[in-house]
């Protein structure tokens, strides 16, 4: 297990840890951080996956055979954005917000091999309980801060700009406001390169009345704004996630098309009138 940080001190993770310790199928710690339990627990359906939940709810997915192959149709979504971001293959700076078992890490590492990332999480317990059982891919390059996401953005190296940023915080109807935010968004667009893109996700009751305010915050911070999701959850159906996309120049029509084709189906991309629609409600 790495050193514990303090709050808003990087380190790079060890990719060259060895494989998961064999000792139990269920690996439970209790985050004194947050007052909360974590559990790691093998995927009986899947070889080499291992499932993290926070006080018995499912919190991400992580394949150890295969880091490309993305259980969870939200964080699949996103890795279809990244996809996007730049040519296929090469290398990238990204930045999570919110690092969960770091599925997304060892997507881009896996797909973008030698891509530089910081992840920045509340609870360093949480990220050390994580690189412990399930150790990052070989030649990983992966800084981890502990701290408020918006806290340590002082804390990146000076200069530093991401061509991805991932924002997976927000899990309901009630969201931090410092967070939910456009000066938010603002400073984090501030660490995008020329090429950068923000992606949001919002976890949101049938309301959807998260999603419409993420909307209008984001909007404020960037030049243009997408929503990718099942098709359905844009009827206000039932709770689930949309992905907030943000562009530093005009939406790229052609994203549209891949993000449809690439699903998971029925996948729809809203843009222009029709995001407005939504964000009015």
């Amino acid at each position: 297990m790495a050193a514990p940080q303090h709050p808003g001190e990087p380190t790079t993770a060890d990719a060259t840890q060895s494989s998961p310790p064999q000792a139990s199928p269920v690996q439970r710690i209790f985050l004194e951080s947050t007052g909360q339990d974590a559990a790691l627990e093998a995927d009986e359906f899947t070889d080499g996956g291992f499932v993290l939940s926070i006080d018995g709810a499912e919190q991400s997915h992580v394949d150890l055979a295969d880091p490309a192959d993305i259980f969870y149709e939200y964080l699949r979504r996103i890795g279809h954005v990244v996809d996007l971001a730049a040519p296929w293959g090469e290398p990238i700076s990204a930045l999570h917000l919110g690092a969960g078992a770091l599925t997304l890490a060892r997507y881009i590492q896996a797909t973008r091999p030698g891509s530089h990332q910081w992840a920045v999480d509340l609870s360093g317990e949480l990220l050390d309980f994580v690189l412990e059982y399930l150790p990052l891919p070989e030649a990983t390059v992966l800084h981890t801060v502990v701290g408020d996401a918006r806290a340590t953005l002082a804390d990146l190296p000076t200069g530093q700009r991401f061509d991805v940023v991932i924002l997976d915080i927000f899990s309901g109807p009630e969201a931090p406001e410092h967070l939910a935010c456009t000066e938010f968004y603002q400073e984090v667009a501030a660490t995008l390169s020329e090429r950068g893109v923000l992606i949001v996700n919002v976890g949101d009751e049938p309301e959807l009345s998260l999603v419409r305010s993420q909307i209008t915050a984001l909007r404020g911070a960037v030049q243009d704004v997408a929503a990718f999701a099942e098709t359905g959850m844009f009827a206000g159906r039932y709770p689930g996630n949309i992905i907030l996309t943000g562009t530093q120049g005009p939406w790229p029509e052609r994203w549209t098309a891949a993000l449809t084709a690439r699903g998971p189906h029925p996948a729809t991309v809203l843009t222009g009138a029709g995001l407005d629609r939504l964000a009015a409600g």
